[in-house]
């Protein structure tokens, strides 16, 4: 049996001072990930510092600038009457993560943190250009979402930081958005996933985002394909161009799940499919 000590601090400034004290130890929340690890003997932590009964890191303030706590469980996110339509794109990946009973405990801080390849609220987080507040002791900072992933399992968290919120600010009423991802199984983790964000000036694209999992070291936006798009009108021809430009810009490896010219092919078909799928299917 793996043995740690568990503490639960009351504050942010306890758990941060409990982190400087024993700095090998590790945060948790709800678990799902870390303690698979620590089961599977990956992880040996000394000790686990509980963030879950520290007060204010699961509110949802909803406003023209809008922030969800860490600790806000993906079930706290689709249960949320205002969420949907405030950000229906957020409450769709929610959706397609894990089973009811993972969703009931997983955080939406965890998921980011955890920086994971197909983590699957990155990306619809991505396209909304969301910031992260990170926090230790009295300080704090806040930075793109964009630039808080740097590999695997690694962020750009300092020692004894803490996500405290995710910090998004409201779109314009013509912004469109979708979350696409192919798993083998329904409560599969992602293949491949890709999330769109879209807003049109008649048949002009005004402003595109993109982002894509589970096809690099980290969730990443897809910025070329955006610089193609941004500006154009997007015609058929435009969106097979694309497509093809999804497919060479992302990274993906081969493993037991999908193979790199699998994941480039559902990269490149779910760009275009989700633009089209905004558009209403139409040709512009």
């Amino acid at each position: 049996m793996i043995r740690f000590k568990y503490h639960k601090p009351r504050s942010l400034d306890e758990a941060c001072k409990l982190k400087e004290k024993l700095p090998d130890a590790r945060f948790i929340a709800g678990g799902t990930d870390l303690m698979v690890n620590i089961r599977k003997g990956e992880l040996r932590p000394p000790a686990l510092v509980s963030l879950r009964s520290i007060p204010g890191l699961c509110k949802i303030e909803i406003d023209e600038v809008t922030s969800i706590g860490a600790l806000s469980t993906i079930s706290d996110l689709i249960q949320n009457q205002m969420l949907p339509d405030k950000f229906p794109v957020l409450v769709q990946a929610a959706k397609r993560l894990g089973s009811v009973q993972i969703r009931n405990v997983a955080t939406i801080g965890g998921n980011l943190c955890n920086s994971s390849p197909c983590a699957d609220m990155a990306l619809p987080l991505l396209v909304l250009e969301a910031k992260v507040k990170l926090q230790a002791d009295h300080q704090s900072r806040v930075i793109p979402l964009s630039e808080f992933f740097v590999g695997p399992g690694k962020t750009r968290l300092a020692a004894n930081e803490i996500m405290t919120e995710i910090i998004l600010e409201s779109p314009q009423k013509k912004t469109k958005t979708i979350f696409l991802k192919k798993g083998r199984v329904k409560m599969d983790l992602a293949i491949a996933s890709v999330s769109v964000l879209l807003e049109m000036d008649g048949k002009k694209c005004r402003k595109v985002r993109i982002a894509a999992g589970s096809v690099g070291p980290v969730p990443m936006r897809l910025y070329k394909v955006e610089a193609m798009l941004e500006g154009a009108t997007l015609s058929k021809e435009l969106l097979d161009e694309a497509q093809k430009l999804a497919a060479e810009s992302v990274n993906p490896i081969t493993d037991v799940r999908a193979s790199e010219e699998y994941r480039r092919q559902i990269i490149g078909v779910f760009v275009k499919r989700g633009i089209e799928k905004i558009l209403g299917r139409n040709e512009p």
